[in-house]
C-alpha cells in the first residue's frame, strides 16, 4: 500500500505532532557532549584497535599454534595468518616442531670469537659424566642429546619443567647402559653405546608423554678422571703386552698345530691305503686258492704234477750245480769231478 505523506502530516499538524527532521537530528547530535570529553573517545578507539590487534596472529612455517581459552586447551593451528577471540579470553602459545634443540651433558659449548669452545660445567655437572661402569672403574663420559618437538600438547601442558625432565632421564638412561659394560667397551665403542641409550630414553619419554622425540645421543671422547689416568695407561700397556703375547703363542700354534695334523693324515692314510693293499692281497690269494682247489677236485693228479713241476721251476733254479744220477749208478766218485776246471 502506497502511503500519503501529505495527508499524513496534514493529519499530524492537526494533531500538534510533526516528525523529526534531519536538520533537527544534526543540531541534536551536535548539542550532544559525552562526559570526559575527546578523551574518552581518544581511549575508546585505542582499546578498540588493542582488542582488534589481539585478534590476529601469525604462526611461522616451523611452528604450531596452540590456542588456550580461558586456559584451557582447545585447539591447534597451521601455519600462517589465523583469528582468534581478543585478548583475555584466547591466547596463543607458538611451538617450535621443527626446530631441533640440545641439551650437553658433563661440558658446556661457549660461544668465542673464531669459533665454539667446550670447557667442563661446574662440579655438579661433572658428577653427570661421572659414571660407574660394569667392571667397576670410573669413567668420564660426556654426551649431547638433539631432539625436537613431536606433540605440543603434551609438550606444554602434560610436564610441568620438561627439560629438566628429559636431562635426568637422559643421564639415568646413559648410567644404564654404561653400568652394563666395560671401561673399554665404554671408550671403544661409543655409536652402539649412543644408539642403545637412545632407544631407552625414547622409550621412558614417550610413558612420560612428553612429546619429545630424539633425534640422536652424539658420545663425546670417553676417557677415565684424570688422576687415575697414568694407572690406566699402565693397565692398558699390561694388556697390550698380553694381547701381543697371545698372538704370538696364536701364530706358532698354527704353525705347528697344522703342521703336525697334516703328518697326522698323512701317516693314516698311509696306514689306511697298506692296509687294504694287505686286504686285497690277502682277498686275492684266497681266491686264487680257492680256485686252484676247485680245479684240484676236477683232477687231481694232473693238478698234483703242476703244482709239482711249477715248484721245482722255482726252486731248482736257486740250487746252483746239480747232478743227476741214474739209477744203475754205483761208484759216485768219477763224477765228483766233473764240475772242477783244470788247475783246481
Amino acid at each position: 500500500m502506497s502511503w500519503d505523506w501529505e495527508k499524513l502530516k496534514t493529519q499530524q499538524q492537526k494533531k500538534g505532532e510533526l516528525p523529526p527532521q534531519l536538520e533537527d537530528l544534526f543540531k541534536k547530535f551536535n548539542q550532544f557532549k559525552m562526559p570526559g570529553g575527546f578523551s574518552i573517545i581518544v581511549v575508546l578507539v585505542v582499546l578498540a584497535l588493542l582488542l582488534g590487534s589481539t585478534m590476529f596472529y601469525t604462526v611461522a612455517v616451523d611452528e604450531v599454534g596452540v590456542v588456550q581459552r580461558f586456559g584451557r586447551y582447545v585447539r591447534q593451528t597451521n601455519p600462517g595468518l589465523n583469528f582468534k577471540l581478543p585478548m583475555g579470553i584466547e591466547r596463543v602459545t607458538n611451538v617450535k616442531v621443527r626446530r631441533i634443540y640440545k641439551e650437553e651433558f658433563g661440558f658446556e659449548t661457549l660461544r668465542v670469537e673464531g669459533g665454539n669452545t667446550r670447557v667442563p660445567r661446574g662440579s655438579d655437572e661433572n658428577s653427570t659424566s661421572l659414571m660407574l661402569t660394569g667392571d667397576l672403574n670410573v669413567a668420564v663420559v660426556p654426551w649431547i642429546v638433539q631432539y625436537r618437538v613431536k606433540d605440543p600438547y603434551n609438550y606444554l601442558f602434560k610436564v610441568e619443567n620438561v627439560t629438566q625432565l628429559l636431562r635426568d632421564m637422559s643421564e639415568s638412561s646413559m648410567r644404564l647402559v654404561v653400568g652394563d659394560r666395560s671401561i673399554n667397551e665404554v671408550i671403544s665403542k661409543r655409536e652402539e653405546i649412543a644408539q642403545e641409550s637412545k632407544a631407552v630414553l625414547q622409550k621412558e619419554l614417550d610413558q612420560a608423554e612428553t612429546g619429545i622425540h630424539v633425534e640422536t645421543i652424539e658420545m663425546k671422547r670417553t676417557n677415565v678422571p684424570g688422576p687415575v689416568q697414568p694407572s690406566f695407561n699402565e693397565v692398558n700397556q699390561a694388556t697390550q703386552d698380553r694381547e701381543k703375547l697371545i698372538y704370538e703363542a696364536r701364530e706358532e700354534y698354527n704353525k705347528v698345530i697344522p703342521s703336525a695334523r697334516g703328518e697326522k693324515d698323512q701317516i693314516i692314510k698311509g696306514a689306511e691305503g697298506y692296509k687294504l693293499e694287505r686286504v686285497n692281497r690277502a682277498q686275492g690269494d684266497a681266491a686264487r686258492f680257492k680256485s686252484l682247489y676247485a680245479e684240484y677236485q676236477k683232477a687231481p693228479e694232473v693238478t698234483r704234477r703242476r703244482l709239482y713241476l711249477e715248484s721245482m721251476k722255482t726252486v731248482l733254479p736257486n740250487m746252483g750245480e746239480k747232478y743227476i744220477v741214474d739209477e744203475g749208478q754205483k761208484n759216485l766218485l768219477p763224477l765228483l769231478n766233473l764240475g772242477r776246471k783244470e788247475g783246481q
